[in-house]
C-alpha cells in the first residue's frame, strides 16, 4: 500500500505522516518498555484488531520506527523493538500525556487499564523527586500489575521503563491506580503523597520473601 502523506513541507506534517495514524503512538508506548512479541502487544492494546495491528507494525517498520528480530533458539518467536528513531518518541509521548491529563478524571467502566501505562509521565516526575537521592531504579506496584523505571535525573527524556519488578530496585512504591494517575499528572507530588499515606515506600530488602524460596 502506498504511503499516505499530507504533502506539506512542514515538520509537524512530516511527523504525522509517520505517527499520525490510529494506534501508532500507542504501539510506540508499549515498545518503549522493551521488545514485545506480537501476542503481548495485542494483549496490551485492547480494542485493536489483529489486521490493524499487523498493518501498523509493517508501517512502523517501513518508517524506521521499529525492527523485528527472531529470538535465539530454543525460542521461535519474533519480537518487535523500537529503533533509535522510535525511542526518540519518548518526550513526544510524555508531552501528549501532560496535554491529555486534564481529560483523565474518574476511570470509566469501559476503560481498560494496564499498570505500565502510567510509566511515561512518571519518568520525569520521579526523576525530579529523586534528583538528589541515590535512587535510579524504582519499582512501582499497583493492584493491576507492576513495572519499573530507570531514571536519569540529569535528563528525564532518556530514562526508560519495563514491565515487572526490577532485579535490583533502589526503592519500591506501592499505590492504587487512581493515586498513580494523580501522581503521574502532577495533582500532587510524591512527597505529599507519602506524607498523606497514599503511597507506601519501602526498601527492596523489606519485601516479604517468597515462601517457596525462604
Amino acid at each position: 500500500m502506498p504511503r499516505r502523506s499530507y504533502d506539506q513541507y512542514c515538520a509537524v506534517a512530516r511527523a504525522l505522516d509517520a505517527v499520525g495514524d490510529r494506534w501508532t503512538l500507542l504501539i510506540a508506548r508499549e515498545l518503549l518498555g522493551g521488545p514485545r512479541r506480537y501476542t503481548d502487544l495485542h494483549a496490551d492494546l485492547p480494542g485493536v484488531s489483529t489486521d490493524m495491528l499487523a498493518s501498523r507494525l509493517k508501517d512502523m517498520e517501513r518508517d524506521d520506527l521499529l525492527t523485528r528480530r527472531r529470538l535465539p533458539r530454543p525460542g521461535t518467536a519474533s519480537v518487535y523493538e523500537l529503533t533509535p528513531r522510535g525511542r526518540a518518541l519518548l518526550p513526544v509521548l510524555a508531552a501528549l500525556a501532560d496535554w491529555g491529563a486534564p481529560a483523565l478524571d474518574e476511570q470509566r467502566p469501559t476503560d481498560a487499564v494496564r499498570a505500565h501505562w502510567f510509566a511515561v509521565p512518571l519518568l520525569a516526575r520521579l526523576a525530579r523527586h529523586f534528583a538528589d537521592a541515590p535512587v535510579r531504579v524504582v519499582d512501582v506496584t499497583l493492584d493491576e500489575g507492576a513495572f519499573h523505571l530507570v531514571l536519569d535525573p540529569d535528563d528525564p527524556t532518556t530514562g526508560h521503563y519495563a514491565d515487572g519488578p526490577a532485579p535490583h530496585p533502589d526503592t519500591v512504591l506501592r499505590m492504587t491506580a487512581a493515586t498513580c494517575a494523580a501522581l503521574a499528572h502532577d495533582r500532587f507530588t510524591l512527597a505529599e503523597a507519602l506524607a498523606a499515606g497514599w503511597i507506601d515506600q519501602s526498601h527492596p530488602d523489606d519485601r516479604t520473601a517468597d515462601p517457596a524460596t525462604a
